[in-house]
């Protein structure tokens, strides 16, 4: 009897210690974001300004090897401002928006020791939500989705075997929205634009 029990707590202590040894596959992180639109002028005589977004991103990530991973991404942002301006409406019609982001991307790492640099790219795809208030100036703006690439690149220090900080610059590129709106006002620019995205965050392996 007393062997089983010596046997038994041998076996516990034994997968007690392989499963301590076994390295996190999944991650799940947290991060506040600002969404930085740049000016855009077109063919169309149609020019965009807008002031930064802020908002939260929420990721996870699955590793397939100890330096490559799969992430998928969903971020939001409170609201910010659109401004555009046109040869028939040059005092600038607002549209005050929330935009959603989804994502998916592979990632590339590199260690050295405590700091994880990576980089990233993928597909992407923009919801750009015109909230109908006294900030928009137009009643037919509408809900439009865009899609693009991301990419991007920064790094993830490690602070426990579970947490890690992580500080980023993402490149979000898509086509500039024109809310729909296309019988009030035509906003058409016939652009691309990369909205620039810092992220700062804690990350948690598990």
């Amino acid at each position: 009897m007393k062997k089983k029990i010596v046997f038994f707590a041998c076996l516990m202590a034994a997968c007690a210690a392989a499963a301590s040894a076994q390295e996190s596959r999944q991650d799940i992180s947290l991060s506040g974001t600002a969404l930085i639109e740049p000016f855009t002028a077109s063919s169309t005589d149609v020019q965009v300004h807008s002031n930064p977004a802020y908002g939260a991103l929420l990721s996870y990530r699955f590793m397939m090897t100890p330096t490559s991973a799969l992430e998928t991404n969903y971020g939001i942002t409170y609201e910010n401002t659109i401004d555009y301006y046109g040869p028939s409406f040059y005092q600038g019609i607002p549209v005050l928006t929330r935009t959603q982001e989804i994502s998916g991307a592979f990632v590339k790492s590199f260690v050295f020791r405590n700091w994880n640099p990576f980089l990233e790219a993928g597909p992407a795809g923009m919801i750009f939500l015109p909230i109908i208030n006294s900030g928009t100036r137009t009643l037919d703006a509408h809900q439009q989705i865009e899609v693009g690439a991301l990419f991007g690149g920064g790094f993830a220090y490690e602070i426990s075997p579970s947490f890690d900080i992580r500080a980023e610059y993402r490149g979000v590129v898509v086509k500039v929205p024109t809310f729909n709106n296309n019988n009030e006002y035509n906003f058409t620019t016939n652009r691309w634009y990369n909205i620039s995205e810092p992220v700062v965050g804690i990350a948690y392996h598990f």
